[in-house]
């Protein structure tokens, strides 16, 4: 049942990513028979973001194959999406939002799918041409012309698509040097075991690794960019930079509506916020999750399984049999012949247990909390994280001792 009374209710979408599609898909699979507007504030049909930093800039993908859904099934499903459309303001008393040319909506149920946006760097040059941060597929098709012409790159930032980008630049024989701030790479994603890994993988093909380092500029000679400047004193040559210093989520559509937000939109395991009727869905929402160590604490998961999943649930509010999100999160990065899987949420204070040689490339971390698996990640074990996702969703007790024993099989701790 729809919040208000109208014949047929309204479901408009703001945003047209993974979130806003699943949740349209959803909705119909539901039965949800009414109109669903889904707004994009981009040209294109909804796209795969993955591949932007993986096989687009290898090669191995086209544009043409980017597509979530053709438009025959928005066509077919009657969902009509709007592109290069912004909403500019949400009236959630009135039920009603207004589109950046001028015309209102009334609706009756309200999904945010805004997503995040690339954060900014914050020092001198970050406008100079050579610039580049990765989120759309405009900025992938950008940075892949620029890769062209470039031969030396330096990388800020040693997250997921930092790295992802270094080694498809890498691959493509540019010289690339990765800056991070922190001590290590992909600190708040995976444990240091893995990140010694990654490291070294990345040393491996030429990649320069430079932790517990800060940018204090970039510099440039006639408007384009030429060096990198760290905190040390030492600059690094380079004619393309790429920034990847995390994500910021869009939330300003929601602030500007009362509702409340804390990195991110907050919401309940069904997606729903602060004000009635309005949902909130993908990496702008900031959702409690039974697999953190903080369960009751709003966590915002970059992760297109949990936008997924959340979106799932939202329609089944919406159709009037809500079934919340308790699925595990589980998140993937193709680094050259790398692959790592993650399944679950780890924690710093977890205890970690090794099993398989990391020298060999294929190896796992199991990350154990009050006994009990919490989470595993994976390198080139993908078996490993298919188990790894039922072990943590079963929430499987063993002792640390007996899982890093090498001839233990821990799926024999599935149930048969």
């Amino acid at each position: 049942m729809s919040p208000l009374s109208s014949t047929p209710p309204t479901l408009a979408i703001v945003g047209a990513s993974y979130a806003g599609v699943q949740l349209a898909a959803s909705a119909r699979d539901a039965g949800f028979g009414g109109r669903i507007l889904m707004f994009g504030d981009e040209p294109h049909l909804p796209y795969q973001r993955p591949p932007l930093s993986k096989g687009l800039l290898t090669g191995k993908t086209t544009v043409a194959a980017l597509a979530l859904k053709s438009a025959d099934f928005y066509r077919e499903a009657r969902i009509e999406h709007v592109p290069d459309m912004r909403v500019s303001h949400i009236d959630p008393a009135a039920h009603r939002l207004t589109l950046a040319d001028g015309s209102t909506l009334a609706w009756d149920w309200l999904a945010l799918a805004t997503g995040a946006r690339c954060r900014a760097l914050p020092m001198p040059g970050a406008g100079l041409q050579g610039v580049h941060a990765l989120r759309s597929l405009d900025d992938a098709l950008a940075l892949d012309e620029a890769a062209h012409k470039g031969k030396r790159v330096c990388v800020i930032g040693g997250g997921f698509i930092g790295l992802e980008v270094a080694a498809a630049l890498a691959g493509r024989g540019l010289e690339v040097t990765v800056v991070e701030l922190g001590s290590r790479l992909l600190s708040r994603a995976v444990t240091p075991e893995i990140s010694r890994f990654v490291a070294s993988l990345h040393t491996a093909h030429g990649v320069r690794v430079l932790c517990n380092s800060a940018v204090q500029a970039i510099h440039g000679h006639a408007g384009k960019v030429s060096a990198v400047e760290l905190e040390s004193g030492e600059c690094l040559g380079c004619d393309l930079v790429v920034a990847g210093i995390g994500v910021v989520p869009n939330d300003e559509l929601a602030r500007a509506a009362g509702i409340v937000c804390a990195n991110g939109i907050v919401t309940d395991a069904l997606g729903r916020t602060s004000a009635p009727g309005v949902l909130a869905i993908g990496d702008c929402a900031a959702t409690p999750n039974p697999h953190a160590a903080e369960p009751d604490t709003p966590l915002r998961l970059e992760s297109i399984q949990v936008a997924n999943d959340l979106a799932r649930a939202a329609a089944s509010l919406i159709a009037g049999q809500p079934q919340a999100c308790i699925a595990v999160p589980w998140f993937w990065s193709d680094q050259y012949d790398a692959k790592l899987q993650m399944a679950g949420l780890m924690s710093p204070t977890d205890d970690v247990v090794v099993r398989g040689d990391p020298a060999s490339g294929r190896f796992s971390v199991f990350c154990l909390r009050d006994g009990c698996i919490a989470a595993v990640q994976t390198v080139s074990r993908p078996a490993d994280h298919m188990l790894g996702r039922k072990l943590v969703a079963a929430r499987t007790a063993i002792a640390a001792d007996t899982l890093a024993d090498p001839d233990f099989d821990p799926r024999t701790l599935i149930p048969r």
